[in-house]
C-alpha cells in the first residue's frame, strides 16, 4: 500500500478517535462516540496490516485469534464489581505491549550474526546501529514508562482484588529509592544515546522500571485507587505515544497523546474530587494519624437497626429521596432492584434523585456505568456538586454500600487519611437509611460516625435482597 495513503488513513482514523472522546463528554452521544473511536481503531487496524512492512501474517493472526478470545471472555465473563481491576490490568498490558514493541524495535536495529547493520546511527554517535538519538530517547522513554505502567498496573490489580492487602505498605528510605531508580534510568537511556547496542544496559533499564512501578504504587491506599487507575492510563498512553515515535507511526502517536492527556486530566478531577494532591498521591503521602479511632467507641450503643417495613412506612410519607450508590451496591449487584425502588417511589408521587460522589466505587465514573446498565435517566444523576446544598430538603436519603464518600469524618477529624476529601452531606437530610451487610469498614479502613447518628437507620442485609424487600413492603403498603 503507498505509504502517502496509509498516512492519509492514519490521519482519518486520528479524527475518528478524536470525535469519538468528544462524544464520550455527553450521555446521549457516548454511544456514537464510542462507535466512532471502534471505527478509527478498525481503520488504523486495516491499513497497518496493508503496509508492505509487514512480513509474518501467521503470527498476526494468531494473535489476533488468541486475543479475541481473551477479550471476549472477559467482557462476558466479568461482572462490575470486578471493572477495576480489569482497567488496572488493561492499563498494564497497553504498557506492556509498548515495553515489547520498543524492544523489538531495539533489538531489530542490533547489527546481525554477519556484521551488517540495518542502518547507521547519526556520525556524532561514533557507533554504528539502525537506530538515532531521537529514536534511541523515544525508545528508552517507551521501554522505562511502559515497564512502570505494566508492574504498577499488576500491584493496582492486586490491591483491588484482595490479593495483597490494600492499606498502603513501604519501607524506610523507599523514596530515595525510588529518585535513585528514576536518575538512573535517565542516565542509563542517556547513555544508549552514545552506545545503543548495550544490551546489558537496555535490560537493567527494564529491570529498574519494573521495580519502580511496583514501589510508586505499593505506598497507595486503597482510597487513592481511582486516581491511580487514571494515572497508570495517562501512563500507558504516553508509552503509546513514545513507541509511536519509534516506529514513526503517526496513528500510535496521536492515539497514545490522546490517552495520555485525557488520563492527566481526569487524574486532576479525580484529586480535585478527594482534596488530593497528585504529589501526595504518587509517593503515597497520606495525612498524620491522628488518635486511632476504633469502632467499638464509635458505634456502641448508637446504632439503631431497622427493617424493610419500617423503612417503607418512612417512605411512604416522602416528598424527596435521594438514592447514594456505592461499591456495595456494585458488589451485591443491586442496580437494577435500585431501578426498580426508584420506579416505585416516582409511581407514588416522590421525587427521587441520586447522588454520584465522583469516586464512588473503585473507579471514576463506576457508579454512573452501573446505574446506566439499569437505563436509569441520566438526568437523574446529579453530581457531588449539585445535589450536596439540597439534602438538608430531603426527607430521606438512602446510601447503599457508600462508606468512604459518605463518612463526615473527611470534615471532622484532622487526623483523618480522608480529611478534606469532599463528601456527600447525606447526614443534613432529614433521614439517613444506610444499606450494608454490616458495620464493616469501607476501601479507606475507617469507621463511619454517619452509622451512629440520631438521624441514621441501618437496614442490615444484602444490597440487592433488601431493596427488593424494601419494594415488596412498598407494594404491600
Amino acid at each position: 500500500m503507498n505509504a502517502n495513503l496509509i498516512e492519509i488513513a492514519y490521519i482519518v482514523a486520528a479524527s475518528l478517535f478524536i470525535l469519538g472522546i468528544k462524544g464520550l463528554s455527553k450521555p446521549k452521544t457516548a454511544v456514537r462516540g464510542n462507535q466512532l473511536a471502534a471505527t478509527g481503531m478498525l481503520v488504523a487496524i486495516v491499513v497497518t496490516l496493508l503496509n508492505n512492512e509487514v512480513v509474518s501474517y501467521e503470527w498476526i493472526i494468531a494473535g489476533a485469534v488468541v486475543g479475541t478470545l481473551v477479550g471476549a471472555t472477559l467482557a462476558i465473563k466479568i461482572q462490575m464489581t470486578a471493572m477495576p481491576q480489569l482497567i488496572a490490568l488493561l492499563n498494564g498490558f497497553g504498557g506492556g505491549a509498548s515495553l515489547a514493541i520498543a524492544a523489538a524495535e531495539f533489538f531489530k536495529a542490533l547489527p546481525g550474526d554477519n556484521g551488517e547493520l540495518v542502518a547507521k546511527v547519526a556520525e556524532a554517535a561514533g557507533v554504528s546501529s539502525g537506530m538515532g538519538t531521537v529514536a534511541m530517547i523515544a525508545t528508552g522513554a517507551a521501554v522505562f514508562i511502559g515497564a512502570v505502567t505494566l508492574t504498577g498496573s499488576f500491584v493496582a490489580f492486586a490491591k483491588l482484588q484482595e490479593l495483597i492487602d490494600g492499606q498502603p505498605k513501604g519501607f524506610p528510605g523507599m523514596k530515595v529509592v525510588n529518585a535513585l531508580l528514576l536518575i538512573a534510568s535517565i542516565i542509563g537511556i542517556g547513555y544508549l544515546t552514545v552506545d545503543p547496542t548495550n544490551t546489558t544496559l537496555f535490560w537493567g533499564i527494564v529491570a529498574a522500571a519494573c521495580v519502580m512501578g511496583i514501589l510508586l504504587v505499593m505506598p497507595i491506599g486503597g482510597a487513592d485507587m481511582p486516581v491511580v487507575i487514571a494515572l497508570l492510563n495517562s501512563y500507558s498512553g504516553i508509552a503509546a505515544a513514545a513507541a509511536g515515535f519509534v516506529m514513526g507511526n503517526s496513528a500510535l502517536i496521536i492515539t497514545g497523546s490522546l490517552v495520555g492527556a485525557s488520563g492527566i486530566i481526569l487524574t486532576q478531577i479525580m484529586c480535585v474530587a478527594m482534596n488530593r494532591s497528585l504529589t501526595n498521591v504518587l509517593f503515597g503521602v497520606m495525612a498524620e494519624a491522628g488518635e486511632a479511632m476504633d469502632a467499638d467507641e464509635v458505634y456502641a450503643g448508637k446504632v439503631k437497626s431497622s427493617s424493610p417495613d419500617e423503612v417503607g412506612m418512612l417512605l411512604e410519607t416522602a416528598r424527596r429521596v435521594v438514592i447514594v450508590p456505592g461499591f456495595g451496591l456494585a458488589m451485591a449487584q443491586a442496580q437494577h432492584a435500585v431501578r426498580d425502588l426508584s420506579d416505585t417511589l416516582e409511581e407514588m408521587g416522590i421525587e427521587v434523585e441520586y447522588a454520584i460522589h465522583p469516586v464512588a466505587g473503585r473507579m471514576p465514573g463506576h457508579m454512573n456505568v452501573l446505574m446506566a446498565e439499569a437505563e436509569v435517566s441520566y438526568d437523574k444523576l446529579k453530581e457531588m456538586d449539585v445535589i450536596n446544598p439540597t439534602f438538608d430538603q430531603t426527607d430521606v436519603a438512602i446510601v447503599i454500600g457508600a462508606n468512604d464518600v459518605t463518612n463526615p469524618l473527611a470534615r471532622e477529624d484532622k487526623g483523618s487519611p480522608i480529611y478534606g476529601m469532599p463528601i456527600l452531606n447525606v447526614d443534613k437530610a432529614k433521614t439517613v437509611v444506610v444499606v450494608k451487610r454490616s458495620l464493616s469498614a469501607g476501601f479507606a479502613g475507617l469507621p463511619n460516625p454517619l452509622f451512629a447518628k440520631d438521624n441514621t437507620l441501618m437496614l442490615f442485609g444484602d444490597g440487592k435482597g433488601a431493596i427488593l424487600d424494601l419494594v415488596a413492603a412498598l407494594k404491600d403498603a
